[in-house]
């Protein structure tokens, strides 16, 4: 076979060799219990992908996976009943253009956790249950491992969401790496961090107490509101924080859907923070190319690909602004009203996804129906999911009204469009302050401490004047403006090359194989 490689790191070193072994003994074992599915039972490479079940983390994982596949890797993918539903057209539609994918339905057991029925649907789980919830999740991983040693080919990686600690037993127990999968970015990753390894909040009482971020050649100023750490300052999630903490030490590399061009700086300064290789390969929603899968990306949209389609084609290039705060993020009733009337007021036709219009009781449902009424062929309210990448890559749209989420400031980036920040919680804030004061692609809502999961309850509400002002300066804006978009525009070409051939984010999925892999001559199926 020639010398022999090794997958090597400052955590852990894992010879070829022994992945080989790994392997017969695996297919060894699984004699007799026969597989459902010999998809990928030639490929040299085998990623188990583990997403959180979340949207903004189960998409672009999805996404990543079939991007790894399109390279000759297998890419199996664990998600839990109510989200097949959600991911089973994308994973039909590579099936069926010949992609190595497999998905892994795993039912929560979630009587074990006092969940109630049905809690494996994220939506279904009240605020009160989510320790519970990823306690539940953290049960899979007995079944899990029962699975994959039944089916071959044997797991040459595992990469699993950050928030999923217990990955680092399934992985050991089959004694191959494990990648930690984020579905931010670097700039994010590295202030996270910072701001916990110099203990940048001690002495600090107020959570609205502005700090410097350090370790940083640039200032930033941030507060514990904005970014307290994975899981920290949540009553009942202080073990779930250290876990992950722990698991992210111990990770032999990180993956993230970023790209390199964007924030090389901040890449580089999270892999020596971390002492680990990052990978960026994203965008990865640019795998997704072709109107049937942009619009199948996540849920079931709320309207028709076709009509929305329709209804962007009949307005002027880039005079359309959209409007959306994502899967888990939403607006309070008094916001849902300012945030209706400052659109009106703006002159500029929109699209609004509204999300859980029905929970807001009849006198905001009454506002609803009388503003579609007002804005008539000008504003297009969608009550539910929306396919979102569609929309914001067609001609007609200008800008976008963003909660921050990662994945919608990714795709605003690749669409080439300036974006309102309105972060509500989590890492929403750092990804506004990238969009705003590294790119310089964003205009600030002015939202300066979460408006959800709060333990006080005070409610935030942006007034209609605000965000009317905040969308005719993104739309609008003079030179600033213009600059914002010529910006944006720049963005987005490099995110495009990133992932063509001889780009930084295909040469990483490239090497990601080529780290993972078992050698030619060890094939694990032979």
């Amino acid at each position: 076979m020639g010398s022999q490689k090794h997958i090597t790191n400052n955590k852990t070193t894992f010879s070829r060799q022994s992945l080989k072994a790994a392997q017969m003994a695996i297919k060894d074992a699984a004699k007799g219990m026969g597989t459902t599915d010999d998809v990928g039972s030639n490929a040299k490479a085998h990623f188990v992908f583990i997403p959180l079940m979340f949207q903004g983390h189960l998409i672009p994982a999805v996404d990543t996976a079939l991007l790894l596949a399109t390279h000759g890797a297998l890419a199996s993918i664990v998600v839990t009943p109510s989200n097949t539903g959600r991911i089973r057209p994308t994973i039909d539609f590579a099936r069926k253009s010949g992609l190595p994918v497999r998905l892994v339905e795993l039912a929560l057991d979630c009587a074990a956790e006092g969940l109630p029925d049905g809690a494996d649907d994220v939506d279904k789980v009240p605020s009160c249950l989510w320790t519970n919830y990823f306690r539940a999740v953290a049960l899979l991983r007995e079944p899990l491992e029962r699975h994959l040693r039944a089916h071959e080919p044997y797991p040459t990686c595992v990469v699993s969401d950050f928030c999923h600690p217990w990955a680092k037993e399934l992985a050991a127990s089959f004694e191959v790496p494990r990648l930690c999968f984020f579905s931010m970015c670097s700039f994010c990753l590295l202030c996270q961090h910072n701001v916990e390894r110099f203990n940048a909040y001690d002495g600090v009482d107020d959570d609205n107490e502005l700090v410097i971020v350090p370790g940083l050649e640039k200032r930033f100023e941030v507060s514990r509101a904005q970014a307290p750490g994975f899981f920290r300052g949540f009553p009942g999630f202080e073990k779930l924080a250290d876990d992950v903490e722990q698991a992210l030490v111990e990770a032999d590399g990180i993956v993230t859907n970023s790209f390199l061009e964007m924030e090389p700086e901040y890449v580089a300064g999270y892999a020596e923070a971390r002492g680990m290789k990052v990978w960026t390969v994203g965008p990865v929603s640019l795998f997704h190319n072709r109107t049937v899968t942009l619009a199948s990306r996540g849920n079931t949209a709320a309207i028709g690909a076709d009509e929305c389609l329709r209804w962007l084609d009949s307005k002027e290039p880039n005079s359309v602004v959209y409007v959306s705060f994502g899967s888990i993020a939403h607006a309070e009733p008094n916001q849902v009203v300012e945030l209706g009337l400052g659109l009106e007021a703006s002159g500029h036709p929109f699209i609004w996804v509204v999300k859980n219009a029905d929970q807001h009781g009849d006198e905001v449902s009454e506002f609803l129906h009388e503003l579609e009424a007002h804005v008539a062929g000008r504003g297009l309210l969608i009550r539910g999911w929306a396919p979102q990448v569609l929309i914001l890559s067609h001609a007609a749209v200008g800008g976008f009204v963003t909660h921050c989420g990662w994945n919608s400031t990714m795709e605003a980036i690749t669409a080439g469009l300036p974006v309102v920040t309105w972060p509500h919680f989590s890492d929403q804030f750092l990804n506004a302050k990238f969009a705003v004061e590294v790119l310089g692609i964003g205009v600030s809502i002015g939202v300066t401490e979460p408006v959800m999961y709060r333990v006080d309850q005070k409610e935030i509400v942006v007034r209609r004047e605000v965000v009317e002002k905040a969308v005719r300066s993104v739309m609008d804006g003079g030179g600033e403006g213009e600059e914002r978009r010529m910006r944006a525009r720049a963005l987005a070409a490099q995110a495009r090359s990133a992932v063509e051939e001889g780009g930084s984010s295909h040469a990483n999925l490239l090497d990601l194989i080529k780290n993972f892999e078992v050698d030619a001559g060890c094939d694990a199926t032979a």
